[in-house]
């Protein structure tokens, strides 16, 4: 990563400087690109808050401290400048860029790959919608975030387990079987009232009729409850492979919160709240049991267990964890709704109760999806009960666009999503930009191929002296710096991001650089470019889970 080694050479340049003054440790900086024209790569504002803190003049601190970072950054840097208040730039050498552009085609699929993470066991557990209806575009965020997250933290190292966390006892099944009984009723000509807080989607009556028919050919009802998580689990598990999500891992509540014949005694989640009670964690008051939550943060503390013996769904939730814990999982990362923002408090702090730092629980929480269509809202909602599938706009948008759009922002920025516009076969549509460059790649190919020119072998890249050949250089080594940056803010809109403006150097340098030329040398030179361009923008979608097609 271009960034990492920068920061190496720059807090050992710092750590100089600042032996032996009144300063506690170096100032945590920031090594961010400057703005266009400047006329450096990275830009670096250490200058100005040793300043700050030294009540000196920062471009007299920048001074004395470029020369450092310039002598130890020699290998990397071709100049180091003093630019605005103090702010320190770089300029990376063409020899550096060039050995990263060779190293893109010498590992081609595997460019970007690392080892940051070790082995280290992650469980990424995400949609985790309850079996009571099908899944939402909601869901579908969820779904497209935590898949891609998986799959970057696996590319850097880690040992990833996808999990779904199946809901599937309690309240919501007993209306989910309670609704699925009216229709029933109903098909049969019988004049039975609808629970009043009933799911009423018209899945409801499908279900019921799914029932009926099995009644018929078996001759016995099946049990309702059961057979209408069995149906609307199957609708789930189908929607999710039709957009390339899978999972390790389906994981019941049924298996902690239930007690089975042959099992122990007592189920998971008594033997933890026990164990929780008997450490001082929990406590009993009137007649309950409560988690002591607030030591740890939390606003008050939480009923696990109320009065009537029922166990609280906070309770499995625990129970869920500790089993997390328990199977060896050193980072617990969950994709939750915004609506949920309440709950994280009161887990961080099981967490820590079930003697983990709170930093094993990485909460993230997506917002909310809006559709529109050509600019113009999209009801959510046509009528009580209904709402929009992810298996329609699937069905309507595809599959990559609808990864792709789904991680355009940050994960707590709200989402508008234009059905329109995800259908457009233009550069206004985001993933038909970034795939296309991939696609107009592969036709180069094609007619360089044609013209007897050979793909690989020998090439003189010292040849790509233009600025959009640098630019293109430039944006491709910074792969591994945006794998990073995903990793750290638990977020795959970077890599949307990433490909769109990695797009848009591409498209530049296309308008500007012709690829196929009458000289031999600068078209190979030109071809090994376009090629390390097509390793990365496939790389990149193989990491949103999103197809990098060779001809469109």
């Amino acid at each position: 990563m271009v960034q990492n080694l920068l920061r190496k050479h720059i807090d050992a340049a710092l750590a100089s400087w600042t032996a032996g003054k009144q300063i506690a440790a170096p100032p945590a900086y920031q090594l961010t690109e400057p703005p266009k024209g400047i006329g450096g790569d990275f830009a670096c504002n250490a200058a100005l808050l040793l300043a700050r803190q030294l009540k000196l003049n920062p471009r007299d601190v920048a001074e004395e401290l470029s020369g450092l970072i310039a002598s130890r950054l020699s290998e990397y840097v071709e100049s180091v400048s003093i630019a605005g208040a103090g702010f320190i730039n770089m300029r990376l050498s063409f020899k550096f860029i060039l050995s990263r552009l060779e190293d893109i085609l010498a590992r081609e699929d595997d460019f970007g790959r690392g080892d940051t993470g070790a082995g280290r066991k992650v469980l990424i557990e995400f949609v985790s919608a309850n079996p009571t209806g099908p899944l939402h575009i909601g869901h579908g965020r969820g779904a497209a975030i935590g898949d891609s997250l998986a799959r970057i933290f696996s590319f850097a190292g880690f040992s990833v387990t996808r999990e779904y966390y199946l809901n599937d006892t309690g309240n919501q099944i007993g209306m989910l079987a309670k609704s699925v009984s009216a229709r029933y009723g109903q098909l049969r000509g019988e004049n039975v009232e609808f629970p009043e807080d009933g799911y009423k989607g018209a899945y409801i009556s499908a279900i019921a009729a799914a029932a009926r028919a099995q009644e018929e050919k078996a001759g016995a009802l099946p049990e309702l409850g059961a057979f209408a998580v069995e149906q609307i689990l199957s609708g789930i598990k189908k929607d999710l492979a039709a957009f390339g999500v899978s999972f390790d891992n389906w994981f019941s509540e049924t298996g902690i919160a239930v007690k089975k014949s042959g099992a122990p005694p007592q189920t998971f989640v008594e033997t933890m709240c026990g164990r929780l009670l008997e450490q001082g964690f929990a406590y009993e008051k009137d007649g309950a049991l409560w988690f002591a939550s607030s030591r740890y943060g939390d606003d008050k503390d939480r009923v696990l267990k109320r009065s009537d013996g029922r166990y609280t769904y906070l309770a499995s939730d625990i129970a869920y964890h500790k089993n997390k814990l328990e199977r060896g999982f050193e980072l617990l990362i969950n994709l939750w709704g915004a609506d949920h923002h309440g709950y994280v408090p009161r887990m961080k702090a099981a967490i820590q109760a079930l003697g983990a730092p709170p930093e094993t629980l990485n909460i993230i929480l997506y917002q909310l999806v809006s559709l529109s269509r050509a600019g113009k809202p999209v009801s959510m909602s046509t009528r009580s009960g209904e709402f929009v599938t992810l298996e329609e706009v699937l069905s309507e948008v595809g599959r990559d666009a609808c990864r792709f759009f789904f991680m355009l922002r940050a994960p707590d920025s709200p989402l508008e999503f234009d059905l329109e516009l995800a259908k457009k076969q233009s550069s206004d549509n985001p993933v038909f930009y970034v795939q296309y460059v991939h696609a107009r790649s592969h036709s180069i190919f094609r007619e360089a191929e044609s013209k007897g020119l050979k793909l690989s072998g020998e090439r003189q890249f010292s040849l790509l002296t233009t600025a959009e050949e640098r630019a293109l250089l430039k944006r491709l080594i910074l792969f591994a710096d945006t794998i990073d940056l995903c990793l750290k803010t638990s977020s795959p809109h970077h890599m949307t991001a990433y490909l769109m403006e990695l797009a848009d150097t591409y498209h530049r340098f296309y308008e500007k650089c012709r690829v196929l030329t009458d000289d031999p040398q600068l078209s190979a030179a030109r071809l090994g470019l376009v090629r390390a361009v097509t390793i990365v923008i496939k790389n990149g979608l193989s990491l949103l889970g999103v197809s990098a097609p060779e001809k469109m």
